[in-house]
């Protein structure tokens, strides 16, 4: 069954349990961001922004089959998993779908917001016109895999667990036909010298299997550029092949502020590996803290050939709001790539990163437009009536269709008996925060019959740090209210009795670092609630973890938030 005919049936039969239970349909959505960067950095008509894709999409991979680039993301244990986009010219970027949108593929019910996928990696083989996608899943399980395709839009197999620990592995295709596999693991027992210390692994492939070889392992990197300096958690490793040698690039200093990427080269696929002298060969950690328009954390990089014999890298990054948090999470940005001496570089990767790029040659630029995600200060809206909902919607540890349902009026969400803290499936669609500057609004129709019903807006980073918005009942009265959860331990901000006569506007603003949460009975004048609250728990280095927040259209039956 395809994927559009299987989100029918499931939405169908999610429609029919809601005819059971109160009903909560949303509608109107609204999504504005109001960055300071972008307002004073507009663009040239031959210019770009970088990050390409804002938010929470981390540990890009890419790879290109034609004039096609194909580029994914780590998705921990949000679902679908995998975002996967497409582009002709490294500059306009739609989403085609998920890899992994099947609950065979992905195990992540009982997983931790951070658990899950981790660093996925794609490429594609030209002798077997297939594309793989090799990850770990850090759930149920899995641990490393694979899945493979003929066409990335039409949906990919079922997963092949691979024997081997460790993570963040990669695939590489030699142009004998033979195959690899680089990967991240401990050293071997007893030889650990320090916290931190990892080797890069390397296994032989067997393409009519899709196993690696029992026996071929080898480690072609100890520790990382230099031992001797005690380097910590090498890993993200890519494998490619440029001018007759073999190059491998790994991340290296850890994924926060210590964050680089290095470069070895060796004569053949399996080394000796000899580091550049000039590594690292893309970093921002040299710079001062108070820096302005601010780009950190550079790493976790892939490399792509672009059609005019340009290189370009991709990579993670995070962009920290004025009191040096990381609300949106990391971040795909881009970067041109100097090839023309022994070792690539990252051009202006060794420098303070900027906003704006020129754009390639040929490029132009129509994100935002003809079906392309939208960069920099833009404005998402959504009725939330199509049968089939934007690829942006999401859910966490479990389909979106196991609760919603579309109508002409609205989606409908079907609360689960969970709510937003749980290690569960919960019954909430999400949507990524994109900018520190932002406004957010939706319809809500909704009438609790009992204090156990809730439904409203939650900004998400994870089951232990979130605030919740919403309506609930209490006796015979309506309330909104309005908690924050923090480590687990949630407190009431504030709660007001409502009339809950007809349909009400919900409204979440960002400025700075600090969120307001508002609401409206007429749809035009709004109420604020609990005054402005901290971001701080929706920061990834509050809260922990490797994701960005969320905002997510939220319902439960097992509310236990009890107003004042």
């Amino acid at each position: 069954m395809n994927l559009k005919k299987r989100t029918g049936v499931l939405a169908a039969a999610a429609l029919l349990s809601i005819s059971n239970i109160s009903a909560q349909t949303f509608s109107n959505f609204n999504y504005r961001g109001n960055d300071k960067i972008y307002k004073d950095n507009p663009l040239q008509s031959d210019e770009f922004y970088s990050p390409i894709l804002q938010g929470c999409y981390p540990d890009p991979s890419i790879t290109k089959k034609g004039e096609d680039y194909y580029l994914v993301n780590s998705s921990f244990s949000m679902f679908p998993g995998v975002p996967i986009f497409t582009s002709k010219d490294l500059v306009n970027w739609k989403q085609v779908g998920h890899v992994l949108d099947r609950p065979s593929q992905l195990k992540v019910e009982k997983g931790g917001v951070s658990q899950g996928i981790y660093a996925p990696d794609i490429k594609y083989n030209k002798y077997n016109d297939t594309f793989y996608m090799i990850t770990t899943q850090i759930a149920g399980g899995v641990g490393n895999m694979v899945v493979k395709t003929k066409d990335p839009a039409k949906g990919w197999s079922e997963v092949q667990k691979l024997n081997f620990d460790g993570i963040d592995p990669a695939i590489f295709f030699d142009d004998d036909g033979k195959a690899y596999i680089v990967h991240n693991d401990a050293p071997p027992k007893g030889t650990e010298q320090y916290q931190g210390h990892r080797v890069i692994k390397m296994w032989d492939y067997d393409l009519e299997k899709d196993q690696v070889v029992a026996g071929s392992d080898k480690i072609i990197v100890n520790g990382g550029v230099d031992l001797t300096q005690k380097p910590i958690w090498i890993e993200g490793p890519h494998l490619y092949k440029y001018k007759g040698k073999y190059y491998l690039m790994c991340a290296e200093g850890g994924t926060g502020g210590n964050h680089s990427e290095v470069i070895f080269m060796a004569d053949s696929p399996k080394g000796p590996f000899v580091p550049a002298k000039n590594n690292p060969i893309l970093t921002q950690r040299y710079f001062p803290r108070d820096r302005k328009e601010k780009v950190d954390w550079a790493g976790h990089a892939d490399l792509v050939e672009g059609s005019n014999g340009q290189w370009y890298g991709v990579f993670l990054a995070i962009r920290p709001n004025v009191n040096n948090r990381v609300n949106k999470g990391r971040e795909t940005f881009i970067l041109p790539v100097d090839w023309s001496g022994t070792y690539p570089v990252f051009q202006n990767g060794l420098v303070p990163m900027k906003p704006k790029l020129k754009m390639p040659q040929g490029a132009q630029n129509q994100t935002g437009q003809n079906g392309f995600f939208p960069n920099g200060n833009f404005t998402y809206s959504d009725k939330l009536t199509d049968k089939n909902l934007d690829f942006r919607w999401i859910a966490m540890r479990g389909p979106r269709e196991n609760f919603i349902a579309t109508t002409k009026n609205g989606v409908k969400i079907n609360p689960f008996e969970t709510n937003i803290k749980a290690l569960a499936p919960v019954s909430a669609l999400f949507h990524r925060l994109q900018h520190e500057d932002f406004e957010t609004s939706v319809v809500l129709d909704f009438k609790p019959k009992s204090e156990k019903e809730l439904a409203g807006i939650t900004c998400y980073q994870s089951e232990k740090f979130n605030y919740v918005f919403g309506m609930t009942k209490k006796d015979k009265d309506f309330y909104m209210v309005l908690e924050r959860t923090e480590k687990g331990e949630s407190k009431l901000i504030a709660s007001e009795k409502i009339s809950s006569s007809k349909a009400i506007t919900l409204q979440v603003t960002g400025e700075k670092d600090m969120i307001s949460f508002s609401y409206s009975q007429d749809g035009k004048n709004f109420k604020n609630l609990g005054g402005p609250v901290s971001g701080d728990i929706l920061s990834t280095d509050v809260a922990g973890g490797f994701t960005g927040s969320l905002i997510g259209l939220y319902s439960t039956s097992s509310n236990d938030i009890v107003p004042n």
